[in-house]
């Protein structure tokens, strides 16, 4: 198990939450995989995820990802979470962290450009999407710390290329891309379960 699993173990009971617990990593991909999960938490926001090393990046996004250049997202940086995360669509008890349903709003491939390690170090991450709902180029800026601030925040912000609109909304395109189904079904354990895409056998 990764190391950088640690803050995300430390955070939850996995007696009571279905969540993967990062014990056993999928089989690697050829391609570097993304997932953004819309969740239902004390505050709804949707969870940026980028494959890396082993684990996913991750960002809460507070509005949610925008296909309008002109939009800059405020991401704030939360723990690593396992592959495995990244199939997961379902309900945290309430009482536990993060409680609320959580759906699989977009998953895909991500394609860095440059070496994405240096460029997590020096706070601005350019990378190219191919997701159902978010495709083409897009860019992660960390923005300076104020005093005594803890947490690391960042900006999402869409390139500007074929794939980017100032007139439509993605977020209304509000189903999940693993079962077909909404927030309220998912809530009501009704429907198919997901599709999985991280943890399937094949090495797509």
């Amino acid at each position: 198990m990764p190391a950088k699993l640690k803050a995300y173990r430390a955070k939850r009971d996995f007696t009571r939450t279905a969540e993967p617990s990062g014990a056993r990593s999928p089989a690697p991909a050829k391609s570097l995989r993304f997932v953004v999960q819309k969740h239902d938490a004390t505050r709804l926001h949707y969870d940026f995820r980028l494959e890396l090393d082993g684990v996913l990046k991750s960002w809460a996004v507070t509005k949610g990802p925008s296909l309008d250049p002109r939009e800059k997202r405020l991401a704030v940086e939360v723990e690593d979470h396992p592959l495995a995360y990244g199939d997961f669509e379902g309900t945290i008890p309430e009482g536990a962290y993060g409680g609320g349903t959580v759906l699989l709003w977009d998953r895909g491939r991500w394609r860095p450009e440059g070496d994405p390690k240096q460029a997590l170090r020096a706070g601005e991450l350019k990378f190219i999407l191919e997701g159902k709902k978010l495709r083409g180029g897009f860019v992660l800026v960390r923005m300076k710390k104020r005093p005594c601030e803890k947490r690391s925040n960042w900006l999402l912000i869409k390139h500007r290329d074929e794939y980017a609109g100032a007139g439509k909304d993605v977020l209304d395109e509000d189903v999940s891309v693993a079962s077909g189904r909404s927030m309220a079904q998912i809530a009501a354990g009704e429907g198919r379960k997901p599709r999985p895409f991280i943890t399937k056998a094949a090495r797509a």
